[in-house]
Order: structure tokens, then sequence, then C-alpha cells
């Protein structure tokens, strides 16, 4: 059986992506097409990724000859969860099965599990930071 990770949205990818990239050294303007390039993904695509994760500030735009994008995030402060949670509805507690009818306990227990779930999950990603997961990278 494979290892199947978490579903996340192509935009949460691409922010990933390129969050990563620019925090490995955030005196270094990098342009969008580089990074797409680098990633293998749309550049129109990774545009707009990029106006939300400046939005967030977490990236700066760099105009002019040699201009591109910047991290200005705090890499030991900032986490997973300040990314992904831009771009993922990860913790909404939605309640996704039904709790009426004659299977209400059924569905009680399952939105239960489902509620734990998003909790560790929300608990994971906020204790991993950018640093954390860059030292990472350079021991594999």
């Amino acid at each position: 059986q494979k290892d199947r990770a978490m579903r996340l949205q192509k935009a949460t990818q691409c922010a990933l992506f390129a969050v990563l990239e620019l925090a490995r050294d955030p005196q270094v303007q990098i342009s969008a097409a580089d990074i797409a390039g680098t990633f293998g993904i749309s550049v129109n695509h990774l545009a707009k990724v990029l106006r939300d994760l400046a939005r967030a500030r977490l990236v700066e735009s760099m105009r002019g000859a040699g201009g591109g994008y910047r991290f200005v995030g705090n890499p030991k402060r900032v986490t997973l969860y300040d990314v992904v949670s831009l771009f993922e509805d990860i913790d909404s507690h939605d309640g996704a099965f039904p709790e009426t009818g004659k299977d209400a306990d059924i569905g009680r227990a399952l939105n239960r599990v489902s509620m734990e779930i998003e909790n560790i999950t929300v608990s994971t990603l906020k204790s991993i930071t950018l640093t954390t997961l860059l030292k990472n990278m350079d021991r594999v």
C-alpha cells in the first residue's frame, strides 16, 4: 500500500513550494517564473498565490530590474499552519455527518473522530516552523 499524504489544493502546494524556496535565503529575490520552473507549476497560478502570500505579509514583491519576490516573514515563527490556512479550510469543524434520525449516534461518533483528526492536523501544522522544515530538508 502506498503512503498517502494529506490532499492539499494546488494553490496550497504552490504556496508551500514558494514560501520554502524563498525562506531558504530571505535576502535573495526570485522571480515567479523561476519558482514555477523549479517546481513545474503554472506561472499564472503561482502569481495569484504569491499575491495572497504578500497580503498575508509573508512575501514581498520587488519591482524593477532583478525584481521578484523575497520572504519577509520570520521563518522561526511562521508555521506550516500559517501558510496552509490561507488556502485550506482545515479547522472548520462543520460536522460533515448527520446527527439526526435513527443513526444520530453514528453521526455524532464520526463527527467526534473527524474533529479529533482536524485538531491533530492543526496542532501538527502549528508545531512545524519553516526553519524546522528547512533544516529537515538539508538532512535529506
